[in-house]
Order: structure tokens, then sequence, then C-alpha cells
């Protein structure tokens, strides 16, 4: 049998039939965003049978290290790419990289679902994760120690935690490390005093409180209509990175990803579309 199905590949390009070439392409970087692109890639290979797409998580800056080694095709990244990343990409293929951005995301803080508080400020969840309020009672909730959740420092949703909350400063020595956004929901979930941070389309299981963006503001949740017109303080883009200008099968993935079928998916998930 495999003897017959060989000759039968052999007489393919007499009889004019070229066969299909393995288009294959690597994809690698936020874990905020791996099961987006798990889910675009199996959709695309259902459409596209000739091609191979394989998805990797590993964090942002994971992704970011390997599209500056050469070792992925696509990083995807819920955090803007820094200078000095884009430097090392520029030194060494004279570009400093391609940024496209693919899908919304409404940063999510949790706490355990018998938490009864509702919304926090900024400066709350600042003072929160820095250290400096301690138990729930200051904030509104019952007495308890706050048991704080945080991603390790290569990921994006940590950077961009840090960035818009924290405005930089170092996050509490008390805040337990977590790899990967479903372990930070698994931990909340099972912890009454706990709380979290993490993508919007992982919150199962727990409560997603509302954001303040000052003390004096309205509680806003992450949501489509919130995301859209910038009234929730934790909206960000989700980015796919590449060394160049996309094409061959990388173009023709991206396209994918950017149109109806695609940004349909991204609803599916728990993100919000683009467009």
């Amino acid at each position: 049998m495999k003897r017959l199905l060989s000759l039968a590949l052999l007489a393919l390009p007499f009889l004019g039939i070229t066969p299909a070439k393995a288009e294959n392409l690597t994809v690698k970087g936020s874990d905020t965003m791996v099961i987006l692109g798990q889910r675009w890639a199996e959709d695309y290979m259902k459409k596209h049978p000739e091609s191979s797409i394989q998805v990797t998580g590993g964090g942002s800056g994971t992704g970011i290290s390997a599209l500056i080694n050469g070792t992925t095709d696509i990083c995807q990244a819920s955090r803007s790419m820094k200078d000095s990343e884009k430097a090392k990409l520029n030194a060494r293929y004279k570009n400093p990289g391609v940024e496209i951005s693919v899908a919304k995301d409404g940063l999510a803080v949790y706490v355990n679902a018998g938490n009864p508080v509702k919304a926090l400020s900024m400066n709350q969840l600042r003072l929160i994760y820095t250290g400096k309020i301690t138990n729930w009672k200051d904030v509104g909730g019952k007495d308890g120690k706050i048991i704080v959740y945080s991603r390790e420092n290569s990921s994006g949703t940590y950077v961009f935690f840090k960035e818009h909350v924290l405005k930089n400063a170092d996050y509490t020595p008390r805040a337990q490390t977590m790899q990967g956004t479903a372990a930070v929901v698994s931990a909340v979930s099972k912890e009454k005093n706990g709380i979290g941070y993490g993508g919007a389309a992982y919150a199962k299981g727990i409560t997603v409180i509302a954001v303040k963006k000052d003390d004096n503001s309205a509680g806003v949740k992450p949501s489509l209509a919130t995301v859209k017109d910038g009234s929730y303080p934790l909206s960000r883009a989700l980015y796919f990175y590449l060394r160049d200008k996309p094409a061959g099968t990388a173009k023709a993935f991206i396209d994918y990803t950017l149109s109806k079928d695609g940004q349909a998916i991204v609803s599916k998930v728990g993100y919000f579309p683009i467009k």
C-alpha cells in the first residue's frame, strides 16, 4: 500500500498536478492570547489544510525574545514592545519590527465570588499591590488579610499592570507569582481573601470587580462598550509582532484574524474585536 502511495505521488508532476506543500507558521508569546491564537489557528487550518500553525504561550516577553532570536514567525503580545526590544530587533534584522493590533482586552481585576467588595479605585489597587493596604476592611470589605496574586515578570499583563496601575512602583514582596492567567483565576476562586488580575476572557468562577478611575468616579466593568469608548480604565490592545512586513502564509493568517470570521472568534473567546 505504501509503495502504491509513493508511486502515485511520484506520478502527480507528470499529470500536471503539484502536491500541496506544507506551510508552517509558528506563533509564540502572550499567555493572555494563547487560547485566542489557538482558536484562530484551528479555524484557519480547517479552511487551509495545507497549512500548519503552532501556537504556544510563555508570556509576551518570551515571545518577543523568540522574535528577536528568530525562533518564531509571529509574537503575540499583550503589551507594546519596549524601545530597547525594538532596538535589538533593528540591530539584528535592520528593522524595528511590525506591530499589528488584532484584538482588544479589558484587563480584569478578580476577587473571590464570596467577597462583598464590588469596586475598587485605581489608587486602591495601587495601594493593595504595593503593600500599603493589606486588609479588606480598609476598602469596604470584611476583616481579613488580602492575599495578592500576580503574574511572572515575563508577562505582558504584569508589565501593563505595573505601568498603568502601580505607576512603575514595585509589587509588594508578598504578592504570589502565578504562571498564567488561568492559575491566577484558580487561586482566587479558592482563596476567599484573594485578589488577582488578567484577561477578561479568563474570568470564570470568580467576581470581576468594577474599577474606578479615581476615588470619586463610578466603577466600570470591562465590556465591549466600555472598552470601545475607553471608559474602562484598564483597556488595552492585543498585538501581533513580526520582524518584517508579513508575506505568504503569515500575511494570509493575519488577514484572516482581522477578517469578519477572525474577529468573531475574538468575541467567542471573550475578548473584544477591533472592528
